[in-house]
């Protein structure tokens, strides 16, 4: 929905196209170089992959191709604005059911999770990890848009709310025990 509101891509693909500018490759390339990346980084903060996890990467991606296959981005402006504010909405609804599931987290959001582990809020720790790809990909030249700035400042609250919402038991279920309150 965001990709076909036109009005900014999320922060991580802004990073994405910053680093296919930069060096070369393709951004789905990247895409799947930072998640590797990214789940090296899950290895200090013992997150654990699972279903959802693999999931993130294959289904997401296909579900992409198949809508924009479907879909092209409409004409008015209005329609183009419920699409990325419903996209940016139903992201975090989406995040909160699939982590909450238990179903193993998206790379990026393992990342989030590790860090609200330790003590941290899930809307601190995921807005500072969007803000920092978007200002490292708009600085290596990726595409920013009114849509990626709602994003970056919005998707921490959602998963903030969603997440323990969703959760079926244990400490995710609890945001208080995420925060180390």
């Amino acid at each position: 929905m965001l990709l076909l509101g036109a009005l900014g891509v999320d922060p991580w693909d802004v990073f994405h196209q910053g680093l296919s500018r930069r060096l070369g490759l393709g951004v789905g390339t990247w895409a799947l170089i930072v998640s590797a990346g990214v789940l090296v980084l899950w290895i200090p903060l013992r997150q654990r992959p699972g279903l959802g996890t693999v999931s993130n990467a294959i289904v997401v991606g296909l579900t992409i191709d198949a809508m924009l296959a479907a879909f092209h981005t409409p004409h008015s402006l209005a329609l183009r604005w419920v699409l990325m504010l419903g996209g940016v909405l139903l992201n975090g609804v989406a995040t909160g059911c699939y982590i909450g599931a238990g179903l193993g987290p998206g790379p990026r959001d393992g990342l989030m999770m590790g860090w609200a582990a330790r003590g941290h809020q899930i809307r601190v720790v995921r807005t500072g990890i969007e803000l920092t790809v978007f200002a490292v990909g708009w600085i290596l030249g990726g595409n920013v848009g009114v849509g990626t700035v709602i994003y970056a400042l919005s998707i921490g609250p959602l998963a903030h709310v969603f997440v323990p919402r969703f959760a079926l038991a244990g400490p995710v279920a609890d945001p208080d025990a995420l925060e180390g309150h």
